[in-house]
C-alpha cells in the first residue's frame, strides 16, 4: 500500500516538473521576443545616428578650395636644399578638409611634369583644418648638389584635390629668395599632414 501511494506522489512530482518547464518556456519566449524588438530598435537608432554623423561631417568640413588656404613654402634645414615644406593655412573662416596631397607644377602649368605622391606618407585619417590652423606637406625638389637638370624656379603652382578629382584653379606660391633649384625628374611630394612625421615624410 505504501508503495502505491508513493507512485501517485511521484506522478504529481513529474507533473509539477513539467509545469515548471512550461512556464520557464513561456518566460524564455517572452524574453526572446523582447530581446529581438530591442535589438531591432537598437539597429535602427545606430544606423540613423551613423547617417546623420556622416552628413554632419561632410557638411562641416568640405574639401578646401584653393582660395580657402594660404600656401607658403620654406626650405628644409639642409645644405644643399633637397626638400621644401609647404604650409597650407586655412583662411576661409570655417573648417575644411585637405584631400590627398598638393598638386604641384614647377613649370608652365600646361607642360609641367606631374609630381608624384609618396604613398607611405598618406595619413590614416582625413586632414581637417580649422580656420586659422595649418597642415603641411614635405616635397623633394632635387637630389641635391649641382645637376644639369636643375632649373631655378622663382614661383610655382599648387592645386588641391576636390572630392571628385583635381579642383579648378590653383595658387601661385613665391619661392624663397634666390629661387629653388628644382629637378622635375626627381621631384615628389608627401601627403598633407598635421605635422611632418619621422619615416612617413622622409623620402
Amino acid at each position: 500500500g505504501t508503495s502505491a501511494e508513493g507512485d501517485p506522489g511521484a506522478a504529481d512530482g513529474s507533473t509539477t516538473t513539467a509545469g515548471g518547464s512550461t512556464s520557464g518556456g513561456a518566460t524564455a519566449g517572452g524574453s526572446t521576443t523582447g530581446g529581438s524588438t530591442t535589438g531591432g530598435k537598437g539597429t535602427t537608432a545606430s544606423t540613423a545616428s551613423t547617417g546623420s554623423t556622416g552628413g554632419k561631417t561632410s557638411a562641416k568640413a568640405p574639401a578646401c578650395a584653393y582660395d580657402d588656404v594660404r600656401v607658403t613654402v620654406k626650405k628644409a634645414d639642409e645644405v644643399p636644399t633637397e626638400h621644401v615644406v609647404l604650409t597650407a593655412t586655412n583662411v576661409s573662416g570655417s573648417a575644411c578638409t585637405l584631400l590627398k596631397y598638393p598638386l604641384l607644377a614647377f613649370g608652365p602649368i600646361q607642360t609641367a611634369k606631374d609630381v608624384p605622391a609618396v604613398e607611405k606618407s598618406r595619413p590614416a585619417v582625413p586632414v581637417v583644418v580649422k580656420n586659422g590652423e595649418s597642415a603641411y606637406a614635405n616635397v623633394r625638389i632635387s637630389l641635391g648638389g649641382v645637376h644639369e637638370d636643375n632649373v631655378v624656379v622663382k614661383e610655382f603652382h599648387v592645386n588641391l584635390f576636390a572630392a571628385d578629382g583635381p579642383a579648378e584653379g590653383s595658387v601661385v606660391v613665391k619661392a624663397p629668395a634666390g629661387g629653388l633649384a628644382v629637378d622635375e625628374a626627381a621631384a615628389k611630394t608627401g601627403y598633407w599632414t598635421y605635422e611632418l612625421r619621422n619615416g612617413a615624410d622622409e623620402f
